[in-house]
C-alpha cells in the first residue's frame, strides 16, 4: 500500500507511469524472492496498460502472485488498484513480469515447481505458458532482425 504524494505526480497531476512501474517491479521482485527463496532479477515486462488515472492522496494497493514457472524463471502477475477508505478496490493496471532466479555469481538457478490447485490457477498457468512461448519467439525475431541489420550495414 502506498499513498500517492506530490513527488509521485507527472505534469498532468496524475501518478507518473515510471513510478508505478517501479512499484510494480518491487512487488514482483519481492513476490519472486519469496517464491524462489533466492535472488531474482527482472528479465521482462509484458504489459503496462493504464486503465484509469491515479491522483494525489489516493491509496494504491499492489498484489503480486506467481502464475507460471519455467526451469529458472517465473512469471509474476502484479495487479494494481486504487483503494478507497471503505476498502473498495478499483483496478488501475495488470502487469506480467518475467523474473529469473540467480545465484551469487549471477548464473541462473532452478526454481521450485508451482503447485496449481484451482481451476483459476490452472487457467492462469496455461495462459502463462502461452505468454512464455510468445516471449521466446519474440526474442528469436529480435535476434534475426539485429543480424539482418548488421548484415546490411556492411
Amino acid at each position: 500500500m502506498r499513498e500517492v504524494r506530490p513527488e509521485d505526480l507527472n505534469g498532468a497531476d496524475r501518478l507518473f507511469g515510471g513510478r508505478l512501474m517501479q512499484w510494480i517491479d518491487e512487488v514482483a521482485g519481492i513476490t519472486g524472492l519469496r517464491y524462489a527463496e533466492n535472488t531474482v532479477v527482472t528479465a521482462s515486462v509484458d504489459n503496462l496498460r493504464f486503465i484509469r488515472g491515479v491522483y494525489q492522496h489516493e491509496i494504491v494497493a499492489l498484489i503480486g502472485r506467481v502464475t507460471y514457472v519455467g526451469r529458472t524463471s517465473m512469471e509474476v502477475r502484479v495487479d494494481t488498484y486504487v483503494e478507497s477508505l471503505d476498502g473498495m478496490r478499483h483496478p488501475v493496471n495488470r502487469a506480467y513480469l518475467t523474473l529469473v532466479s540467480v545465484d551469487k555469481n549471477g548464473k541462473s538457478k532452478e526454481v521450485p515447481r508451482l503447485i496449481v490447485e484451482s481451476v483459476g490457477e490452472q487457467a492462469e498457468w496455461e495462459a502463462g505458458k502461452k505468454r512464455s512461448e510468445l516471449r521466446k519467439k519474440s526474442v528469436q525475431i529480435e535476434q534475426l532482425l539485429v543480424m539482418f541489420e548488421i548484415a546490411h550495414k556492411q
